[in-house]
């Protein structure tokens, strides 16, 4: 799964670029491009134990990346998958439910934007959602990635229609318009890549 995520962000991390300089510094996509690389060179890395180790390795190697704010939002998802993660060395569908919902309040401590903010939150908050929506009706690994990828990705897509309200990008806000969110559109990627990684791996 991670390396699927890692996958599709090197896939996409031209068009992230160009999607943040419509009212950014251009350089949300050579981010990203960093923290994965990171992340795929902690995942070589680990020395195998446990999936909480795992993650919490990552999440540091994701979180130490340069460029503002993007390797602590994404470290902290990671970082809270891992919280959540617990001491079991397999994942099952309510744990990785339970996984994406301490990753959510991980991030939450690190930002005030909610939804309609045109920020990541407005694809990781219906992907998280919707995963626990499928864990709850009994939805194998795979069965809630796909719900929550494809949760992601119409919550990216929203974000064309939205002026940003925090931060720096708010100055920009008409710019933006008819552009996804280079955030959101990363997190779509992600789930994206979760799924990709799982079925590659035989689900």
């Amino acid at each position: 799964m991670l390396l699927g995520a890692a996958g599709q962000i090197r896939e996409n991390h031209r068009r992230l670029s160009e999607l943040d300089s419509f009212g950014g510094d251009g350089d949300h996509g050579t981010t990203m491009l960093r923290a994965m690389e990171n992340l795929e060179k902690s995942v070589a890395s680990s020395r195998g134990g446990q999936m909480k180790q795992l993650l919490s390795e990552t999440a540091w190697a994701v979180m130490g990346t340069d460029g503002g704010a993007t390797g602590p939002l994404f470290g902290s998802f990671f970082m809270g998958m891992s919280n959540g993660a617990g001491q079991e060395e397999r994942m099952d569908c309510v744990a990785l439910a339970s996984m994406f919902e301490a990753a959510l309040e991980c991030v939450r401590k690190r930002t005030k934007a909610e939804a309609g903010d045109k920020t990541i939150m407005d694809a990781m908050i219906p992907a998280v959602e919707q995963a626990r929506l499928a864990a709850d009706d009994g939805f194998g690994i795979c069965g809630i990635l796909e719900r929550a990828a494809e949760a992601a990705r119409r919550g990216a897509d929203s974000t064309k229609d939205l002026q940003p309200r925090l931060g720096r990008a708010k100055n920009a806000a008409e710019q933006s318009l008819g552009h996804e969110d280079p955030g959101a559109v990363s997190v779509s990627l992600i789930f994206k890549g979760f799924l990709k990684g799982a079925l590659e791996d035989g689900g």
